[in-house]
C-alpha cells in the first residue's frame, strides 16, 4: 500500500486494486457509515467507487483509474474539467434524495424539504477523478461530508475552490456553470454559501484541536472569502 496524494483529512493508501481510507478527526465512525452507505445507494447512479468492506473506522474501495480533476486544472485544461464538474453535479441533484433518507446522517437541516437536493459537501474538481482523455467523469470522491441541501451548497463550494486555489483559471467557471445547466444563484447567496462552508470546516478542526492550526486556517479563508467581489 502506498500512500495517495491529496489526502487532506484522512490517510488513504492504495495498491492498484483496492483504496483503503482511515478516518480521523470528529465524527470518524458517523463519517465513514454515512460515505459507505451512500456509495451503496449511489453505485447504480452515479459514478463512485464500489464498497468493498467497511468497519473499525475503514473503508476499503475499489481502485478507480483516472486523473483528480485539480490536476487537470493545474495542467491548463480547466476548461474541460470544469465542464466535467458542472455535468456531474446536475446529475446528483437529480438523485431522489427520499432514497437516500436511511443513509446515516444524511437528513437535511433546512427550512423546506421539498427544496433539498443530495449534496455532496466537498465537491470540486479536487475530488473527481477524470478521464484525461475524454473527460469522462470515472468517480466521485469523499462522500463522508454528504448530506441533504440546498443546491447552492455544492455549486458555490466548487466556484470556492477555483477562487481560492486556481485564480488564474477562473474564466473557466463560465464552462463550469454553462454545463450546470440551471440557473445560478446570485453572487450574495453563492458566497454565503461559501462563508457558511467555511464556518462549519473552522468548527469541524476546532473540534479536532482547539485553537489549532486547522481552525486558524479556516477562519483565515474566511475572511479572504467575506472580501471577493463576483
Amino acid at each position: 500500500m502506498q500512500p495517495m496524494r491529496h489526502g487532506y483529512t484522512n490517510d488513504t493508501a492504495g495498491d492498484g486494486e483496492v483504496v483503503v481510507k482511515r478516518y480521523r478527526g470528529p465524527d470518524r465512525e458517523l463519517r465513514l457509515a454515512r460515505e459507505a452507505g451512500l456509495l451503496r445507494e449511489l453505485r447504480r447512479q452515479l459514478p463512485v467507487a464500489p464498497v468493498r468492506a467497511a468497519g473499525a473506522g475503514t473503508l476499503t474501495l475499489g481502485f478507480m483509474a483516472g486523473e483528480l480533476g485539480q490536476d487537470l486544472v493545474d495542467a491548463g485544461r480547466a476548461t474541460a474539467a470544469l465542464g466535467a464538474c458542472g455535468a456531474v453535479l446536475r446529475r446528483i441533484q437529480q438523485v431522489d434524495p427520499v432514497l437516500l433518507r436511511k443513509v446515516p446522517g444524511m437528513l437535511g437541516a433546512g427550512e423546506d424539504e421539498t427544496q433539498q437536493v443530495l449534496v455532496h459537501g466537498d465537491f470540486g474538481p479536487n475530488n473527481l477523478l477524470l478521464d484525461p482523455g475524454t473527460f469522462k467523469v470515472n468517480a466521485v470522491l469523499d462522500w463522508e461530508f454528504a448530506h441533504l441541501g440546498a443546491p447552492v451548497e455544492d455549486l458555490a463550494w466548487c466556484e470556492w475552490i477555483m477562487r481560492m486555489h486556481h485564480p488564474g483559471q477562473l474564466a473557466a467557471l463560465d464552462a463550469f456553470f454553462d454545463a450546470y445547466g440551471h440557473p445560478v444563484p446570485p453572487w450574495p447567496l453563492r458566497r454565503q454559501a461559501m462563508l457558511d462552508k467555511c464556518e462549519a470546516l473552522r468548527t469541524f478542526c476546532e473540534r479536532q484541536e482547539a485553537g489549532g492550526a486547522g481552525a486558524r486556517l479556516w477562519q483565515e479563508r474566511a475572511e479572504v472569502t467575506a472580501e471577493w467581489r463576483e
